[in-house]
């Protein structure tokens, strides 16, 4: 059997088949940005028992479910962090800056606020 070249541009054999892997922008991941503040702030997800129960927080975590901007603004809280924090992180690895993105909105804003 030969190795699964795990680049990010490179063939993968499926049975006997070669398949091209083509470099897909990554998409947005709530899931990632809260499970990486959850842990940077040293919280368990038993900590979020009165936000919301360990299981919901684990479906959240894993991507199997998306959360309201109440639910995000509460697990925020309890994050001790502001609700655009979690989303910021979210989206960063789109746009592969934190910089270049909040660069970005900040500019947006002012747009909007120049209309």
């Amino acid at each position: 059997m030969n190795p699964i070249d795990c680049s990010p541009i490179g063939f993968v054999r499926v049975s006997s088949v070669f398949i091209r892997q083509t470099r897909m922008p990554q998409k947005p991941s709530f899931a990632a940005a809260l499970k990486t503040v959850r842990k940077a702030r040293g919280l368990s997800q038993e900590a979020f028992s009165e936000v919301s129960s360990r299981t919901y927080l684990s479906s959240l975590e894993r991507g199997l479910k998306s959360p309201t901007l109440n639910k995000i603004e509460s697990l925020s809280e309890a994050l001790g962090v502001h609700p655009l924090t979690l989303l910021a992180l979210a989206y960063a690895a789109d746009d592969k800056s934190l910089q270049k993105l909040l660069a970005r909105v900040s500019a947006e804003l002012d747009e909007m606020q120049a209309v």
